[in-house]
């Protein structure tokens, strides 16, 4: 194990002693594994009374691991202190919180110093069955869905400028830190969920070409991620990207001021999985009907994006 990236567990959220723990929903079903993948917009706080929202809408998802993108340093331990769960929170933006028991945290990356990163846990599931499940959160200026709609760049000046945004950079040295993981995934899998800030190479076709500006582009990013044998949980279940978009960008942002435009919407959050756990259904979640920007603040939804939940079963 690489003890610079692999850390022991030192702490996980425990309530005092007499704190009464709030009635969660049941777990998935024996050999299930329900995990949800959700950037929390600046950790709630656009929406009021947004903590007691999130509890709400985590215990009705009945979910068993969530990795969450802005969780605002603090998301992850107060959200597993309400729910009586495990938790790490790694950085400002990333944290994780987990029904069952965390054997260990993997550190934040950063190598492209520019921007943001991944962290992981390895959680052990009832009957010892443990799984890696990383958060990552990729850069997201410049956008590649506003070169295309808003500025109208050719598809390799938008190529250009997605290696330039260091995303693709980003998930490989992901992908890098993960590899003894990935290669011992039919053991022990992987999940590597997130906000990646990018569209995927699956959902631009020539079949959806209407729904982005009128082109079909090979997203490296997603690519590299294939690349390294992970299967992106929503397209299996829905391999049709014109009859399932499942957008997760943005139930609330329908508007773009600054470039006096329809906002691009797109499928930039993902769960990818790799190793024993066959993908049993994938759906992108909002609660309710979220009002738009500048009328959000009463909102049962408490984010600007969708997220995602995919339940998995162990295969043997």
């Amino acid at each position: 194990m690489r003890l610079t990236r692999l850390l022991a567990l030192l702490t996980s959220a425990v309530l005092p002693l007499g704190t009464a723990v709030p009635a969660v929903a049941a777990p998935a079903a024996p050999g299930q594994l329900k995990v949800m993948s959700v950037n929390l917009w600046y950790g709630g706080t656009k929406v009021n009374d947004y903590r007691a929202k999130q509890v709400r809408f985590l215990r009705e998802q009945a979910v068993d691991v969530v990795a969450m993108q802005e969780s605002y340093s603090v998301a992850a331990k107060e959200l597993a202190a309400e729910l009586g769960w495990h938790h790490y929170q790694a950085s400002y933006s990333l944290g994780l919180i987990s029904r069952y028991p965390i054997t260990a945290k993997y550190a934040p990356t950063s190598a492209t110093g520019k921007t943001l990163q991944g962290a992981g846990i390895r959680i052990r599931l009832p009957g010892g069955k443990e799984t890696v499940v990383w958060s990552a959160h990729l850069n997201y200026t410049p956008y590649g869905p506003y070169d295309a709609c808003h500025a109208g760049m050719t598809t390799a000046q938008i190529l250009r400028r997605e290696e330039e945004s260091q995303r693709p950079q980003e998930i490989r040295d992901i992908l890098a830190e993960l590899r003894e993981e990935l290669a011992d995934a039919q053991r022990t899998p992987v999940i590597l969920a997130g906000d990646f800030n990018t569209p995927s190479h699956l959902d631009w076709t020539a079949a959806t070409r209407k729904s982005h500006c009128g082109y079909t582009i090979d997203w490296p990013t997603t690519k590299e991620v294939a690349k390294a044998g992970l299967t992106d949980s929503y397209r299996a279940v829905h391999p049709d990207p014109a009859r399932g978009p499942g957008n997760t960008w943005s139930p609330v942002y329908l508007w773009n001021d600054e470039a006096g435009k329809p906002e691009p919407q797109d499928r930039i959050d993902f769960i990818h999985v790799k190793g024993s756990l066959r993908v049993l259904d994938s759906r992108t979640v909002v609660v309710g009907t979220p009002k738009p920007v500048p009328h959000h603040r009463d909102n049962e939804w408490t984010s600007d994006h969708a997220a995602v939940v995919s339940t998995f079963r162990f295969t043997a």
